[in-house]
């Protein structure tokens, strides 16, 4: 078995303490190396340890896990961010495809992103999504943020300006982009709804989020008709109509 060199940053003890429990029992190739409470301490161990995974909590005080992870020129390790609810938290997680875990800690989704991290460090696939995700935080243009996608062969990144629509496709999803292609994502609308909401995206119909920014023409109706800048006409659904409209009131 391979293992992997980890450490623990977080503030709360008690959280410290389940969570090495929990590695300890369930999680044997990782060999917790070290552990921290705060941003400084996390970084001294970091460069002494020279960790390949870190559980990192979000919140801390002093300073938080994004703030650990800048003063590092090149992120060297993989991280599985550790924290409480938290939407624009969340938001950030799942836009750059980051490994994180709700507290309280769920036996099996530690397993889960213990396994994922293995794999992609065995494979040589290291995502590096937490660079991704400090370069978005330093992005102020919504539309100028990247979002990875998941493939089964790898990862690709997209700038969320370049996405027209998304649709529903069973349980997967479509994403449409401004070259004309399309990239199918095994995550539902409903997931992509949740993270892309607060980005200029909107959802018009039970199939599909289109991009605020991509609208080119809209007919009235019961709903009505959106055009896309692409061509692409998408019915807006009676329910969802309000809500459209009130992003083109001046």
């Amino acid at each position: 078995m391979n293992h992997i060199n980890a450490i623990l940053v977080e503030d709360e003890e008690a959280s410290r303490i389940t969570l090495k429990n929990y590695l300890a029992k369930y999680c044997p190739s990782v060999n917790l190396l070290g552990e921290a409470c705060n941003v400084n301490e996390g970084y001294e161990l970091i460069q002494k340890k020279k960790p390949n995974l870190v559980f990192l909590d979000v919140e801390m005080p002093f300073g938080n896990a994004f703030d650990l992870l800048e003063k590092f020129e090149v992120l060297e390790f993989e991280v599985i961010f550790v924290t409480a609810f938290s939407k624009y938290a969340l938001e950030a997680l799942n836009l750059s495809a980051s490994n994180y875990l709700l507290k309280p800690l769920n036996i099996d989704q530690l397993i889960e992103a213990v396994a994922k991290v293995e794999t992609e460090i065995s494979q040589k696939l290291a995502l590096k999504s937490s660079s991704i995700l400090l370069e978005n935080l330093a992005i102020e243009n919504k539309q100028l943020k990247k979002m990875v996608l998941p493939m089964l062969d790898g990862f690709e990144v997209v700038i969320l300006k370049d996405i027209v629509w998304c649709e529903a496709n069973d349980n997967l999803t479509d994403l449409h982009l401004s070259n004309g292609t399309k990239r199918t994502v095994c995550r539902t609308l409903k997931f992509y709804e949740e993270i892309l909401t607060d980005y200029d995206f909107i959802r018009v119909h039970k199939s599909h989020m289109i991009n605020i920014n991509a609208v080119k023409l809209y007919r009235k109706g019961k709903g009505g008709e959106i055009t896309l800048v692409n061509g692409k006409t998408v019915k807006l659904s009676p329910t969802r109509k309000n809500a459209f409209l009130e992003r083109f009131v001046m």
